[in-house]
């Protein structure tokens, strides 16, 4: 194959695993915030938005995206919540910096902006990459963290994808950029990013973070919050894998019971009809975790339903 398809052919594949954000990206951030800048952490600068009053939810994206993709579902979440939104290493507003883009020094991050910004614990949800952030820090600063909710993210890489994923990730790297001058994503980097000349190493640097292999099993096990996790029914996670993330947090080991006595705190659920790529658009979504993180999750047992008919 000739070198010019294959960065064409990268291009588009770059293009595909992004799709979803590409439209978020594209609309206008027309949603009002209480509160928005720049906090130094760790030799970066990253931004951050504020929105809505209530509980605070800190918000973690996608990769090759921004806090912006959660604009369709921001309105639902803000109408309860106060929601902090971050521009992730390289991605929106925040510089790339010179350091590797690595889970759990973004982790870190997370952290050190928080207390920053003064919140002493907070709830967490995060999708796909910013889902593995989430996961970091709750594992590196569970004091911080009192609810979680993982998007379309995995526990362990490669294994929790398919093949043809991994061999499509293995292909992403600077050489791309050239082919992608003039497509939404790539104009969407120049209106956005503070040094708009980085997008290619900024390439480079996600596909490392993809070739870069870890396994979080025993620090799941380990994690005391409540944990919810959500999937599309076609999502680019493999049903195995999700079911054996579930089964780390302890959920999905045996039978609840009839007094639902033997259930797990933490919640598995998978959306019908979403895919990796659109379920972070979706209402369903902000709809689904809500409840989990508000901890309004209530349920009356076979015995208390009978009670209550009878009288």
């Amino acid at each position: 194959m000739k070198q010019g398809t294959i960065i064409i052919c990268k291009a588009r594949l770059l293009a595909l695993i992004a799709t979803g954000c590409l439209l978020a990206l594209l609309s206008a951030y027309s949603q009002a915030h209480t509160d928005s800048g720049h906090i130094d952490v760790n030799g970066l600068s990253y931004y951050y938005e504020i929105h809505g009053e209530g509980e605070p939810l800190l918000l973690v994206h996608g990769g090759l995206g921004s806090l912006d993709m959660f604009e369709p579902i921001l309105p639902i979440l803000t109408a309860s919540r106060q929601v902090i939104g971050v521009d992730l290493q390289g991605h929106g507003r925040t510089a790339l910096g010179e350091r590797p883009i690595i889970y759990e020094d973004m982790g870190n991050d997370m952290a050190a902006l928080l207390t920053e910004l003064g919140y002493d614990q907070v709830d967490v949800m995060g999708y796909s990459m910013g889902g593995a952030v989430a996961l970091r820090l709750a594992i590196q600063h569970p004091g911080l963290v009192r609810r979680l909710v993982s998007v379309s993210a995995g526990f362990a890489h490669p294994d929790g994808t398919y093949p043809e994923i991994i061999a499509q990730q293995e292909m992403i790297g600077a050489e791309m950029a050239e082919a992608m001058q003039g497509t939404p994503m790539y104009e969407s980097y120049m209106e956005l990013a503070p040094n708009p000349e980085d997008f290619p190493r900024l390439l480079d640097r996600m596909g490392e973070l993809m070739d870069r292999p870890f396994d979080w099993s025993e620090d799941i096990r380990r994690l005391g919050m409540p944990v919810m996790l959500i999937y599309g029914d076609s999502d680019m996670q493999r049903p195995e894998h999700i079911v054996e993330f579930y089964q780390l947090l302890g959920g999905g080991l045996q039978d609840a019971g009839w007094q639902r006595e033997n259930m797990s705190q933490n919640r598995l659920a998978i959306l019908p009809n979403f895919t990796h790529y659109d379920i972070f658009l979706a209402p369903e979504l902000a709809r689904t975790a809500l409840p989990f993180l508000n901890g309004e999750y209530e349920f009356r047992n076979w015995g208390e339903q009978e009670r209550e008919a009878g009288n």
